[in-house]
């Protein structure tokens, strides 16, 4: 699911921001296991360094020369990492890159209508819909282009490399890969500790020991709590993660389930938390609010996408960068923690011109020499290989690397997938935060509102 960080991004291809990489001794352990997946540049030469790494594969790299793609997603830790580089790649491939990254929720309102219409632009997009996106006909199977040697060289992009949903997020029910993933990420808990500290309180393990923090914590200053509400799907990934660790599910047997009474029981929690503990208006809360609440020192607690670990630990962004910790997500006492979990995914338009060069765009981006290169931006990228590097460990910070690490081995990806991948997955996730809404406004009971939305939702399917 969607989930991005409030830094703007450099629009203008020319422009080129970059900054010495450092290194940090820190941990990153188990990646190759991991169950689920989970800025600053380096100043380095491209002609002297970054250059010969892509020599090193067996690819005319500039079989596309003079071809223009256009390049459309969110504003998102990705965009911001990958911009700075894309100089770099018209210069290895003579392929001209024009982008158009805008707000998430306005991104993700406007792709699926000029898709629809037929458009043969953008070439490359980010993307969350998968279902809806294949059922449509609007993305492009990838498996052929695997195959051509003249596009990969698979010794070199190296899919071991991969993380290991990130080998297994991608792929459709008969095998057929639609996208590429670009990053990964894990609904994480960001404390105050200050805050926690001040109370004499540790940092809450359980959802009951959440509730009674997040109220202990709450003064008239700050919430005890700041999590999504907003009645719309792309708030969904924080309260999904409660479903998931109550053991339900959204979509089961093509059907939606999340009125089962484990999702009731999960919702009921959710608005307990926000609504005792939250702050006033949160039910009009989308991931920037939640951000910007922790970074200003508003709330005393977050749970929100692990990719938010280097703008909260960014002195220049951050009142709280020297007292933010990250945790593990909550669990139900007497069972483990299921965080939701996803990777932002780029697709190629089924319409596009240029659908090759397209394709040889999206293996440079995620390659191990790109992916090393946006890791030490901070970006959680796909590569085990980013994932162990010096540059990541400093950019991410080595507890929030712990933490968002063991909340993507905690993860259910076909919990996620189920729901993701679902042909009418907006409507079904729009569904769900609808009722979320209502109970953390308290206009309905958890019960009330969720059968409400389920009913709805499964009317609207059968339909």
């Amino acid at each position: 699911m969607p989930l991005v960080d409030s830094r703007s991004i450099i629009m203008a291809q020319g422009e080129n921001s970059l900054s010495h990489p450092a290194s940090r001794r820190s941990f990153i352990k188990g990646l190759g296991a991991a169950g689920a997946s989970l800025t600053a540049l380096p100043r380095w030469s491209f002609a002297e360094d970054t250059a010969a790494a892509y020599a090193n594969a067996a690819i005319d790299w500039k079989q596309f020369t003079g071809q223009t793609i256009a390049l459309s997603g969110a504003i998102h830790p990705w965009s911001n990492a990958i911009t700075p580089l894309l100089p770099e790649f018209t210069i290895l491939t003579g392929i001209n890159v024009t982008i158009d990254f805008q707000l998430e929720t306005s991104y993700l309102g406007a792709l699926p209508i000029r898709l629809a219409r037929g458009s043969s632009t953008p070439d490359v997009f980010m993307f969350t819909t998968y279902g809806q996106g294949i059922s449509n006909g609007w993305v492009e199977p990838l498996n052929g282009y695997y195959s051509q040697r003249s596009l990969t060289d698979p010794a070199w992009y190296d899919e071991n490399d991969l993380l290991k949903t990130a080998r297994a997020f991608p792929l459709w029910s008969d095998g057929e890969r639609y996208a590429v993933p670009i990053t990964s990420e894990a609904m994480t808990l960001f404390i105050n500790s200050d805050a926690l500290s001040a109370k004499d309180l540790p940092v809450p393990q359980t959802f009951e020991e959440l509730l009674v923090t997040a109220k202990a914590v709450k003064t008239n200053g700050m919430s005890g709590i700041a999590m999504r509400a907003q009645a719309s799907g792309n708030s969904s990934p924080p309260a999904m993660g409660f479903l998931f660790s109550y053991g339900g599910a959204m979509v089961e047997h093509n059907r939606v389930a999340f009125a089962s009474p484990e999702g009731i029981a999960a919702v009921e929690m959710y608005g307990q938390l926000l609504g005792q503990a939250g702050p006033a208006g949160v039910g009009s809360y989308e991931w920037y609010h939640v951000l910007d609440d922790f970074l200003q020192g508003r709330t005393a607690m977050a749970i929100d996408s692990s990719n938010f670990a280097t703008d909260i630990s960014n002195p220049a962004k951050s009142r709280v960068a020297n007292q933010a910790g990250f945790a593990t997500f909550p669990h139900l006492a007497g069972r483990g923690p299921v965080p939701f979990m996803s990777h932002w995914q780029a697709c190629i338009n089924s319409r596009s011109r240029n659908k090759r060069a397209a394709f040889l765009f999206l293996l440079w981006a995620t390659s191990k020499a790109t992916s090393l290169r946006t890791a030490a931006a901070g970006l959680a990228t796909t590569r085990v290989s980013a994932w162990s590097s010096e540059g990541f460990k400093k950019a991410f910070g080595p507890q929030a690397a712990e933490a968002a690490l063991t909340n993507l081995q905690n993860a259910d990806v076909d919990r996620a997938k189920a729901v993701l991948f679902h042909p009418q997955s907006r409507l079904i996730l729009d569904a769900f935060m609808i009722g979320v809404n209502e109970v953390v406004n308290g206009a309905k009971s958890a019960k009330d509102a969720m059968t409400g939305a389920a009913e709805r939702a499964n009317a609207a399917i059968r339909g």
